[in-house]
């Protein structure tokens, strides 16, 4: 699936864009905004073909009932392009945040294997995620309350969701360069697939990570190759 308006966007503007926009108030939507909605709608689209192919019993237990704490009561009637964008206008969240967020999602999915990405879901994962890898990345952040306005949800539920991710994520939240720079990668392919053209590595953002001292490497697992096993649920 192409990124809907990746075509009119050249490789300098791209750049011009992620170079500047910590450096200036910056109101245009980051071009990884457009790349993760891609990812997750075609995400989405797998999903809803493989749980038709499923017998209703046999989709329902292989859920996980914690996971379940996600599932809107009711389905925001706005695109996941739409609202990234809304979050994005709201919180006014670097690019890095999203990648971050990104690496929560595929990390959260492959730790919890009965979870799938849904219509149902997938508004509350993303404003959860958002939120805490803007709380892991950024300096100053807004409070729970104010993204619970921003997501289209009550403060106590986010409060909730962010508990239980917390949790159903065993607290591993670091993310190191190395995997930082491999989803990258990855979202540098879906542009690439999409239209024609790359991200410049790593959205320039791991060095402002680097340089924030936001991220540690971790002796533990330097040696590890956790960044050769990423995106395994956007593939």
């Amino acid at each position: 699936m192409a990124v809907s308006n990746s075509l009119t966007i050249s490789p300098r503007k791209l750049r011009s864009d992620l170079y500047s926009y910590s450096n200036q108030n910056n109101t245009k939507t980051p071009l990884v905004i457009s790349v993760l909605s891609s990812l997750i709608d075609r995400t989405l689209t797998r999903n809803q073909r493989i749980s038709r192919k499923a017998s209703p019993a046999s989709s329902t237990s292989s859920r996980s009932g914690k996971t379940q704490i996600f599932d809107c009561r009711e389905i925001p009637d706005m695109t996941i392009q739409s609202y990234l964008e809304r979050i994005f206008r709201y919180t006014k969240a670097g690019p890095s945040v999203y990648v971050v967020a990104y690496v929560y999602i595929d990390r959260f999915c492959q730790l919890n294997p009965g979870f799938r990405i849904s219509l149902a879901n997938v508004h509350s994962l993303l404003i959860t995620t958002i939120m805490i890898a803007s709380k892991y990345v950024e300096d100053l952040n807004y409070r729970n309350s104010y993204f619970a306005k921003v997501g289209g949800l009550e403060t106590e539920d986010l409060n909730k969701l962010e508990l239980e991710f917390l949790f159903l994520m065993g607290f591993k939240l670091h993310v190191n360069v190395s995997v930082f720079e491999s989803y990258c990668c990855h979202l540098e392919r879906e542009v690439s697939f999409g239209g024609g053209y790359q991200i410049e590595k790593a959205l320039r953002c791991a060095e402002e990570i680097k340089s924030r001292q936001m991220i540690v490497q971790d002796p533990k697992h330097h040696h590890h190759h956790h960044h050769h096993q990423f995106a395994r649920v956007f593939l």
